[in-house]
């Protein structure tokens, strides 16, 4: 066994660990301290393909950016892990279903005859080659119509996002930046005139 795949090995059952327990552990900010584990180790596997674009992506946009929100979002909301898992019995059978159908079709995929074919092997690759240039000639030149309606429906989710949270709602409190900036002293400062006590 060669050192690569010794390496393939270690992060793919790191990687499968972590994924196993970002479903099964309790607690919400662990569970989303596991799924950065597993991103860091499917960035690292990406790295022994010679992907280094891709993961250097992932670790800047999912770690960076997109597990910074996960975790802010699961410390701000007071999340009652007892009603979460309610009903956790009724729906097991489903999940129990839904898993090994999961499992049978990796399993599938991994036992066929593509999986360890020969053209998956890799090149080499000149000194002066640039992954992130070939991926960007794919992506722009066969791929740029799915990549502008990916961006346009980012675009729609994002001003819907932002609709939603603008809506005026009932019970919710909320600020006006012009009615701030608008207002006087006298609005701020109320002076009060207290009658002095003398000391007996």
């Amino acid at each position: 066994m060669g050192f690569e795949k010794f390496l393939f090995y270690v992060f793919a059952l790191v990687l499968v660990f972590a994924a196993v327990r970002v479903i099964t552990v309790r607690n919400s900010v662990h569970a989303a301290l596991f799924l950065v584990l597993a991103f860091f180790t499917s960035a690292a596997l990406w790295l022994l393909i010679e992907a280094e674009f891709l993961a250097i992506a992932m670790v800047l946009v999912y770690v960076g950016a997109v597990m910074v929100l996960f975790l802010f979002v699961v410390m701000m909301l007071d999340i009652n892990a007892a009603s979460t898992r309610e009903g956790f019995i009724k729906y097991l059978p489903v999940g129990v279903t839904i898993a090994t159908i999961i499992v049978i079709e990796m399993a599938l995929v991994v036992g066929s005859g593509y999986f360890g074919s020969s053209q998956y092997d890799l090149i080499s690759r000149a000194a002066d080659y640039s992954n992130t240039k070939e991926l960007g000639s794919v992506l722009y030149t066969f791929y740029v119509y799915p990549f502008e309606i990916a961006s346009v429906i980012l675009l729609v989710a994002i001003i819907a996002a932002i609709s939603l949270t603008l809506r005026r709602r009932e019970g919710t409190k909320s600020q006006n930046p012009g009615r701030q900036v608008r207002v006087s002293r006298d609005d701020r400062v109320r002076l009060v005139r207290l009658a002095a006590e003398k000391k007996q």
